[in-house]
């Protein structure tokens, strides 16, 4: 690992120093090439001769792009504004890295760069089997949306997104919206889930749920042999924008549901819209024909695989297992699911799609051809006895490999 310091600055509590790049040992990861971590800020540098070990919050993270590298970290800091934001590239192999903007208050900043890693790794999968022509992307500003955000703050992000030269592309995501994306539009050519005003395709949400609810339809016939989840009950995790979509389209299709959620304003939309919702303290610890993360990642444990009562499970949120083996403690109870960067593609293929200008019903059409990819996926993990992630991560690559030979050859 060499660490090449072209500004020094001292560096208090914070992964921000002036201008860092570490180049990590390459790697050799499938087709995705060399890995380079890159910090930016905007404040003045001043002399120091030193770093100090308060870096850890980034440095640690070398095991991660070791086993997954990616092409490029980004690292923006704005201290007028109070931004603090990575954008992650993880490949661009398919095209440009395309992936949500989170704004969250992490509870620290190691916790912020895996959670970016991790979420970007998995947009370069989502859209390799979404047949989208974009590579994998994410962002992350860090704080709490309720009273961090800010029109300045979203100006500078959206500065930073610029000289990226449109290697990575942002959407909405967890604490954003397409409000949130009109403002960032004003700074950035490269935006897409902007409001239909502002030349946009509107809130991704409605599509999103839309891919899920076919993924539990493919899981509900793979299941039990019926493409239809009347009677079965399914608890929603997570009632914030696509959970609240999804229990919409549960409900028509004559579902029993329970929904928790951490959000009491969310619940009590839920409660209002949907009275024949059950409100539960825990919807992974209720009694269950089907579970459907829809919040925050890694709630797939070891000890919630062996607990859990759901004989199918297929969400929204992304990274829901604690960690790969936790798939093979599932498939060993016979519980069937669906990989979360599949089930949850559907924002992704709607914004893709205000990038071509394809029309809503287009987009839609699209949409729900994923129920033939989750059937194709999972009918794939029976006939050669693996699991559904390999299954699907076995899809993504090829079309990665691909495009690499077509590159190759041209």
């Amino acid at each position: 690992m060499v660490l090449r310091i072209a500004q020094r600055n001292s560096l208090r509590r914070s992964l921000y120093p002036s201008t860092i790049r570490l180049d990590l040992t390459p790697v050799s990861y499938k087709s995705f090439g060399k890995v380079y971590l890159t910090m930016t800020l905007t404040a003045e540098p001043v002399n120091s001769a030193h770093i100090s070990d308060d870096t850890a919050g980034v440095f640690d993270r070398a095991d991660y792009l070791r086993d997954y590298p990616h092409e490029q970290v980004s690292f923006f800091q704005d201290p007028a504004s109070g931004l603090k934001a990575i954008v992650a590239i993880h490949s661009t192999t398919l095209g440009p890295a395309l992936g949500g903007t989170r704004f969250y208050p992490y509870a620290d900043e190691s916790s912020a760069v895996t959670d970016v890693l991790r979420l970007s790794r998995g947009m370069t999968y989502k859209a390799a089997v979404a047949g989208v022509d974009l590579g994998g992307g994410k962002a992350v500003i860090i704080g709490d949306p309720a009273t961090a955000k800010s029109a300045e703050l979203l100006g500078a992000y959206a500065k930073f997104v610029q000289t990226l030269g449109g290697r990575y592309i942002t959407a909405g995501d967890v604490g954003t919206n397409s409000d949130d994306l009109d403002v960032i539009g004003l700074g950035t050519d490269f935006v897409v889930g902007r409001n239909a005003k502002a030349g946009g395709s509107g809130d991704s949400a409605p599509m999103t749920a839309l891919g899920v609810f076919q993924s539990l339809l493919a899981a509900a016939q793979a299941h039990w042999g019926s493409r239809d989840l009347a009677g079965k009950t399914v608890g929603v995790e997570g009632t914030g924008k696509v959970g609240y979509e999804l229990i919409k389209l549960l409900l028509a299709d004559g579902a029993t549901v329970l929904a928790t959620d951490v959000n009491a304003t969310a619940l009590d939309r839920v409660k209002a819209d949907f009275p024949q919702v059950q409100i539960v303290d825990s919807a992974i610890d209720a009694d269950l024909d089907v579970y459907a993360p829809c919040a925050m990642g890694a709630t797939l444990s070891h000890a919630t695989a062996e607990a859990i009562t759901a004989a199918v499970i297929c969400g929204a949120a992304n990274n829901q297992l604690t960690e790969p083996e936790v798939e093979s403690v599932l498939s060993e109870r016979g519980i069937t699911w669906v990989p979360d960067y599949v089930a949850n593609g559907g924002g992704l293929i709607q914004v893709a799609g205000e990038l071509k200008e394809h029309t809503a019903e287009q987009v839609r059409a699209q949409v729900e051809k994923i129920f033939d990819t989750v059937a194709e996926i999972l009918a794939k993990a029976k006939a050669e006895a693996i699991l559904a992630g390999d299954a699907a991560d076995s899809v993504a690559e090829a079309r990665i490999a691909q495009a690499v030979r077509l590159r190759t050859a041209s």
